[in-house]
């Protein structure tokens, strides 16, 4: 376990705060938390759930992570790197639409060529998004790994202004043993640094339930992104893939722990909104695939984004990331509808139109 002592500003008294959250099991313990961070939900948003369209428009990746489906080993993958113009056409679906944010997500590249298709998109998202809607504009999030801090910067200055980096665990020692020797926690770590200093709004994430995690982990996750002062979280379960080498080697355990690590996922979502309140909070994907109610329960425990899938169709089964991925035999428009009435049934409402910047992140820009 990584040592608390990292930051002389973290108090014993929050970790073991925080650990009584992430370990509850108890239904009264369970109950507890779920009605605390609603609670704290509700006074900082109030009803509103926002929605982030996502645009997955390549699974061509450089790196090797041995959980990933789309891992640059995996064979069985047919790659693709969208044509330009479909990934406009998308985003435009999304403005007109309502979203409030499109999210460009793709394997890791740090290619010249990928980066300029990047830019290419951002300027013509950026170009469109100007032109109507009262002034609303669409917000563009980038979720495309590791880069060079002069390809975020290109990026930053073409119109993006959000970036989504998942760190996937805050231990080093467990993140070198989910990944090849040749990917780096401090680079990692560094590239979330780099993003700050820019000028996005930062989102972060884990996955939760990776073999050998343990729930002092998952604490010192939590404290990890208040220390870096994150502004957006999303967090999931892990889910298997069979065509990687975890997948393999650690099926058999998690179809016996699966249950387990949805409860842990949405503990860690009350303790990300009770412990770092103002920030956003996704539910994830990832949640509707271990329970098909998996995102509005998300939305109990204090997730305040949900993030629709928006790619097209005849793509959508090509970027796996994990098994029983939901939604990828449906078009955008079909899973923007389901999604409304799911929110809706939650006793919360869509705020469409709204960008929905993160409270932490407009609140840091206020004082400057």
């Amino acid at each position: 376990m990584q040592k608390i002592a990292h930051n002389s500003k973290i108090k014993h008294d929050a970790f073991d705060y925080l650990k009584s959250i992430v370990s509850a099991k108890s239904e009264p313990e369970i109950n507890n938390i779920k009605k605390l961070s609603a609670e704290t939900t509700e006074k900082l948003f109030g009803k509103k759930v926002y929605f982030r369209g996502v645009i997955e428009f390549s699974n061509v990746c450089e790196k090797d992570c041995y959980y990933c489906g789309i891992r640059k080993s995996n064979k069985n993958v047919s790659r693709y790197l969208m044509p330009i113009d479909e990934t406009i056409k998308q985003a435009e679906w999304a403005y007109k639409s309502g979203y409030g944010s499109v999210v460009l997500q793709s394997g890791e590249c740090k290619n010249k060529d990928f980066i300029d298709y990047v830019i290419k998109a951002v300027e013509r998202i950026k170009k469109f998004s100007n032109k109507n809607r009262d002034g609303k504009e669409l917000a563009i999030v980038l979720s495309i790994g590791e880069q060079k801090k002069k390809a975020y910067e290109e990026l930053f200055n073409a119109g993006a202004n959000r970036y989504l980096l998942r760190i996937e665990t805050s231990n080093p020692k467990l993140y070198k043993r989910i990944h090849p020797k040749n990917h780096s926690f401090r680079k990692r770590d560094k590239c979330l640094q780099y993003l700050k200093e820019i000028g996005y709004q930062v989102g972060s994430g884990i996955m939760i339930g990776l073999p050998e995690q343990k729930i002092e982990d998952l604490v010192l996750d939590i404290l990890y992104f208040k220390e870096k002062d994150i502004d957006m979280l999303g967090m999931g379960p892990y889910i298997i893939h069979k065509d990687t080498p975890i997948g393999k080697d650690y099926g058999k355990e998690w179809q016996e722990r699966k249950n387990g690590i949805f409860q842990l996922s949405l503990n860690m979502i009350a303790a990300g909104r009770i412990f770092l309140k103002d920030i956003n909070i996704a539910s994830t994907t990832a949640l509707q695939a271990l329970n098909p109610f998996g995102r509005e329960i998300g939305l109990q425990y204090g997730a305040n984004i949900v993030m629709p899938i928006i790619t097209p169709k005849k793509y959508r089964a090509d970027y796996l990331l994990y098994e029983n991925k939901p939604c990828i035999d449906e078009d955008a428009i079909d899973c923007m509808e389901c999604l409304i009435k799911r929110v809706n049934s939650t006793g919360k409402e869509v705020a469409l139109f709204e960008v929905g910047n993160p409270i932490h992140y407009t609140l840091k820009s206020e004082k400057k």
